[in-house]
């Protein structure tokens, strides 16, 4: 676990059963370091009680916003310029709603609207609260003002119904916690490398309609294309973000463009080629879509049903026809066999200039996984393995080498 000394962490807690795990988070992240500073919300005081956090933190505990001890300051924004991090931990679907609309009418709300801090919430509530359209709706404005998430687990709830909405556990928080610090230590050696660059990234999957019911899809989350949108944003790229449909949260400080066909994905491609410095086409599209798309439902048989298939659109292919002096374009080659050879063909068949190859089939590495194991490829011969880790470590990297590539380095100076 990455060390959380000298951080101070504002930890609110809002009034869920969940409020009981909150005691060993505060626990947990004062073992590793941290000052814990918590507030409580008036609901959370029926689950917990104050005495409790200020023994663990051995720091004063903030129920109240007119409480305010120290007349120097005034505590709720006394906290919100200290913190180096503000963690909503349980965050029930209330204090969410009123986050993503900017009430502040108690101590934990006043302190997020007066934070430049970030922040970071860990959901927990009901499975069918969860999945509310008013809290996805909430939970994305959330996302867009780029407060990140500890997603929930899956399980049985307090409320008896099984399913998503379990508090994520304080040692998983705090895991979270210490990777986003790692992340921050990270970001001056790479911090603004990209700063005036261009940079289209495609993610998530396309899917080809059947009929109005039924389409042809694949199984890519998205995951890797989000997280290499995320790393450019941060080292100071100006990021166009195509994607496929997919579960995840829009990332904040990027022009994001929703698409489904693999048509829809080659019209906005196409049109943001120009513009672009550097194109990561990550996304899975569909090879193949029906030659007919039937108006209404199609019913089902007696005998078997073929399903004719047309080549879709190959965008990368079309990418590197077009490219212009100046782009740098990457490609994924997500493979089950020969992944090198296939990769090495990919790259030089389609005029990339680095190829990220993959084998799907090996674990943590396959899509829909928050890790990958990867190897980079050069036009000039150059290969990079890279061990199991993060979908954003690999992130990091690949712009690593691709900044060196820019610059004219090998990939022997890749750290």
């Amino acid at each position: 676990m990455h060390t959380l000394q000298g951080k101070r962490i504002v930890l609110g807690v809002s009034g869920g059963i969940a409020a009981y795990k909150a005691a060993a988070l505060t626990s947990k992240l004062t073992q590793a370091g941290a000052q814990v500073h918590v507030i409580l919300t008036q609901n959370a005081l029926q689950f917990v009680q104050p005495v409790t956090f200020q023994a663990l933190s051995h720091q004063p505990v903030h129920t109240d916003t007119f409480q305010e001890p120290n007349p120097h300051v005034i505590s709720h924004v006394d906290l919100a310029d200290k913190a180096d991090l503000v963690l909503v931990a349980p965050a029930t679907a209330n204090i969410i709603g009123k986050m993503a609309n900017g009430l502040a009418d108690d101590m934990l709300t006043t302190t997020l609207l007066a934070t430049k801090a970030p922040v970071m919430v860990a959901p927990a509530m009901n499975v069918n609260m969860y999945g509310h359209p008013a809290v996805r709706a909430n939970m994305q404005r959330l996302a867009d003002f780029g407060y990140r998430y500890v997603e929930p687990g899956v399980g049985l709830l307090a409320c008896g119904w099984v399913g998503k909405g379990r508090l994520a556990e304080p040692e998983e928080i705090v895991a979270a916690v210490g990777a986003f610090f790692a992340e921050q230590e990270k970001a001056p050696s790479r911090s603004c490398d990209l700063q005036g660059k261009r940079v289209l990234v495609t993610a998530g999957p396309t899917r080809e309609k059947i009929d109005p019911v039924r389409y042809l899809t694949n199984h890519a989350s998205g995951k890797m294309g989000y997280a290499i949108a995320e790393a450019a944003r941060d080292r100071g790229a100006q990021v166009v973000l195509i994607s496929g449909p997919t579960a995840l949260a829009r990332p904040a400080g990027v022009e994001f463009v929703a698409v489904e066909s693999v048509q829809e994905m080659f019209d906005a491609v196409m049109e943001h080629l120009p513009d672009s410095d550097i194109v990561v086409k990550s996304a899975a599209v569909s090879d193949y879509r029906p030659q007919t798309v039937q108006e209404h439902k199609m019913k089902k048989g007696e005998g078997p049903l073929v399903l004719e298939l047309d080549k879709a659109p190959d965008i990368l292919r079309s990418i590197g026809e077009r490219k212009t002096e100046g782009q740098f374009v990457v490609g994924f080659a997500a493979e089950t066999q020969d992944v090198l050879k296939h990769a090495q063909a990919k790259l030089e068949k389609k005029n990339l200039d680095m190829i990220v190859a993959n084998n799907v089939l090996t674990e943590g590495a396959g899509m829909g996984s928050d890790t990958n194991i990867v190897t980079l490829l050069t036009r000039t011969g150059e290969q990079v393995e890279m061990d199991k880790r993060s979908k954003r470590d690999v992130a990091d990297k690949l712009l690593d080498a691709v900044v060196l590539k820019l610059s004219g380095r090998p990939l022997s100076e890749l750290s």
